[in-house]
């Protein structure tokens, strides 16, 4: 059936109207469940910081969050993976119970000093919530899909206070090589009313000053490049080592509730005697010192330790804010090596560590514009952008399928988590 130019452009009008109410009501859901969990979040922090004596009770907090989701939350504990999972090919409603498990956990794990970070429950929250409309709309898989990406721009935006970052990640995150553009209205209304209401909430998100841009030179250039090549590789080493611990803790230890609660004993006693609680929570502070003032080489890599043991042993919560941390304190460290400024480099660092890891280069990009200013624009790219290719084809969300492989060699149309497997078989 044809249709003319008047009645097409009243089909886009009637399009545009279902989406964007739609996706008011995602980012209503999403920036107030996003508003609550920070509230609560700066409770639990505040909380352990005034209370030290907290981290010994990390080993029980994580066993029983461990055992609740066993016995409550098998269908949802794939956290993020299952989000994409129902995006490439929707199968059921995800159940409402995600939304107030992976806040619990993400709170008790901040209270008694898991290093884990946000990202991951204000996504989860958004999402879950969003698919509750599924069935109050009765909407078809098709608009299912637009409707989780929409859950996850807004808990992603709303948690960060970056709404185009937000809006992109919403559909970049899905696979490599490929963006649901058809996806834009939606994730990018979601993502703003999001962000506005956790505002209004009262939320207020950490600033960060990166100092003034160096101007467009040949060794700035190359000096971002080499700084991108690492913030990758290590992106790459985050991913592999906190999988490879996961798979390691499940194959070693079969009663689940019992991996958080040896993964928590060991972190808490391993932070108590070295004196390295800097390392647990959130770790923003430390964050914000990497802006201000050269840090200790070795902080990037106590971080990076304390959130693999952290997250591959079960505790839930988020991997970007850590990876922030990473990023941030290894560009500080970097940046006398490459002769830039420290506070320059930090807040490169603190994007690509992330865009290499979740295979986002332009949401992490948008992100630094967003935080940063638009004048650090062309050296976020650059640095997001060879991180992405220097991290391989792995990342911290094994449910992204290869759509278009970074490389030609890449296999296409399979998941991050077959590609070992994939590889295999080929030998």
């Amino acid at each position: 059936m044809r249709f003319s130019k008047a009645q097409e452009q009243w089909f886009v009008l009637l399009a545009l109207a279902k989406w964007l109410l739609l996706a008011v009501l995602v980012g209503i859901l999403a920036g107030t469940a996003s508003a609550f969990f920070l509230f609560a979040l700066d409770w639990a922090t505040t909380t352990r910081l005034d209370y030290p004596w907290l981290l010994a009770g990390l080993p029980m907090a994580g066993g029983i969050v461990g055992w609740i989701y066993w016995r409550f939350g098998k269908q949802v504990e794939a956290g993020n993976n299952l989000l994409i999972d129902e995006i490439n090919d929707p199968q059921k409603i995800i159940p409402l119970r995600m939304a107030p498990l992976v806040l619990g956990g993400t709170v008790v794990s901040h209270i008694f000093g898991a290093s884990v970070g946000r990202e991951g429950t204000a996504v989860q929250m958004g999402a879950a919530l969003a698919d509750q409309l599924t069935r109050l709309f009765r909407l078809q898989n098709g608009d299912r899909r637009l409707l989780l990406m929409a859950g996850i721009s807004a808990g992603f935006a709303s948690v960060f206070g970056t709404p185009l970052a937000g809006a992109v990640f919403g559909f970049e995150v899905l696979a490599i090589g490929r963006m649901r553009v058809d996806a834009i209205w939606p994730c990018l209304v979601a993502a703003v009313v999001a962000d506005q209401v956790g505002l209004l909430w009262g939320v207020h998100h950490t600033h960060y000053l990166i100092g003034a841009i160096p101007p467009v030179s040949l060794w700035v250039l190359a000096a971002v490049l080499l700084a991108g090549a690492i913030f990758g590789l290590v992106a790459r080493s985050f991913a592999n080592v906190t999988h490879q611990l996961a798979a390691g803790m499940k194959k070693l230890i079969h009663y689940p509730p019992l991996r958080p609660f040896i993964g928590g004993l060991l972190i808490a006693l391993v932070a108590w005697f070295s004196g390295a609680e800097r390392y647990l929570g959130l770790g923003i502070p430390t964050i914000i010192e990497s802006f201000q003032h050269p840090m200790a080489n070795y902080d990037f890599a106590a971080k990076f330790a304390f959130t693999v043991a952290s997250l591959g042993s079960g505790f839930k919560g988020g991997e970007v804010t850590p990876l922030f941390y990473i990023g941030a304190t290894l560009g500080n460290v970097l940046a006398p090596f490459l002769n830039l400024h420290f506070a320059f480099l930090a807040g490169l660092g603190f994007v690509a560590v992330f865009a290499g890891a979740a295979n986002t280069p332009i949401a992490s990009t948008l992100m630094a514009m967003e935080m940063f200013g638009a004048e650090v624009g062309v050296y976020a790219a650059l640095a997001c952008v060879v991180s992405y290719l220097f991290s391989g084809h792995t990342g911290i969300y094994r449910a992204q399928r290869i759509v278009h492989g970074k490389y030609r060699a890449a296999p296409e149309g399979i998941k991050l988590s077959e590609i070992a497997a994939y590889r295999a078989s080929k030998k």
